[in-house]
């Protein structure tokens, strides 16, 4: 649109009462051609936005999948390792439990050793006791030997 044809909007198509020459413009003609070019490259704009929202929705689409999968994948393969994952967890504390219990066998043991001892140690006397008490109960008397 030239500057003239702009500054032609804003002439009066004439002067108050009645005239004798010249017709009104015509201001919605006038609009409706100076804005149908603008509209048109609009419509075009919004049919590209609606095609490229369109392309997105269905990239984004894909990425959901691949991701939905690749996730499957992950849990499975951790389902997979878990058990070799809680061996290696358990072995140092097992080998601690090992230690632990082979202390305790070998305390154990020595226990048991001294034990023997001390009854090697005490059963004459045990054993002498006993034969004197047997005595004592056959002869029929109440009193020790």
């Amino acid at each position: 649109m030239s500057l003239r044809d702009f500054l032609e909007r804003f002439r009066p198509a004439g002067t108050p009462g009645t005239s004798a020459t010249g017709v009104p413009a015509d201001r919605t003609v006038e609009r409706a051609a100076e804005l149908e070019p603008t509209l048109a490259r609009l419509a075009d704009v919004q049919r590209d936005a609606t095609r490229i929202r369109a392309a997105a929705d269905e990239a984004a689409q894909a990425l959901r999948q691949n991701a939905e999968r690749e996730a499957a994948r992950l849990v499975l393969a951790a389902r997979e390792q878990a058990p070799e994952v809680r061996r290696q967890t358990a072995e140092p504390l097992l080998r601690a439990a090992r230690r632990e219990a082979d202390a305790l066998r070998a305390a154990g043991d020595r226990r048991a050793s001294e034990v023997r001892v001390q009854a090697g140690e005490r059963m004459p006397d045990l054993v002498e006791r006993a034969v004197a008490e047997a005595l004592r109960l056959a002869r029929g008397t109440g009193e020790a030997p």
